[in-house]
């Protein structure tokens, strides 16, 4: 009897932390915070360098009224428009947006000409049950497309079709992950023992 009831405290145990350490906060730019870069590839690199999933959260570090964040479709991610802004405009710093859905999401800052100097981001949320590459990568200010990045190689370019691109790094969720499976799996193994 007591080692059911240890096999079933260990599984809700492992239940509970795969659903914890599988959300991921990323503070956008790392140290360098919300901010117009000194690159306009800055946060397109930044993305590269990340995996978003589902139920991960965009931690925009700025001062209030220096800076803002505004969601917006492509179309006006690559114009820096903010006219048909998704949802409302986030004005005070820090702020979070939580990454609900898969796909691209498109963020610039509204105020002057900050969207245009590279204060824009482009990320790829990939679903929490997918291997999860780098983010996408934000176009260039002059409204050319640059292709998507891998997550091992900032400088290679999309693969040509017929071509495998190389397996992404594993995340730091990812290897937390397996060290807390395997961590608890020797508990539960202990338990029925």
């Amino acid at each position: 009897m007591a080692g059911q009831v240890g096999f079933v405290l260990g599984f809700i145990a492992v239940v509970f932390v795969h659903h914890v350490a599988a959300q991921k906060v990323h503070v956008v730019g790392d140290t360098t915070g919300w901010t117009v870069p000194s690159t306009d590839t800055f946060y397109s690199e930044w993305a590269v360098k990340n995996a978003f999933a589902v139920g991960d959260s965009l931690s925009f570090e700025f001062l209030t009224g220096a800076h803002d964040v505004i969601q917006v479709p492509k179309e006006s991610f690559e114009a820096c428009n903010s006219d048909k802004a998704i949802g409302s405009v986030l004005t005070t710093g820090p702020a979070t947006v939580k990454l609900n859905t898969a796909g691209v999401h498109y963020f610039i800052c509204s105020i002057g000409k900050h969207c245009l100097g590279g204060q824009k981001l482009a990320v790829t949320v990939f679903s929490s049950d997918s291997t999860t590459p780098g983010g996408a990568v934000s176009p260039s200010p002059s409204g050319t497309k640059e292709p998507s990045k891998t997550a091992n190689s900032p400088s290679s370019s999309v693969p040509k079709s017929g071509e495998t691109p190389a397996a992404p790094a594993p995340s730091s969720s990812t290897e937390v992950m397996a060290t807390i499976y395997v961590t608890l799996s020797a508990i539960v193994m202990n338990l029925l023992f």
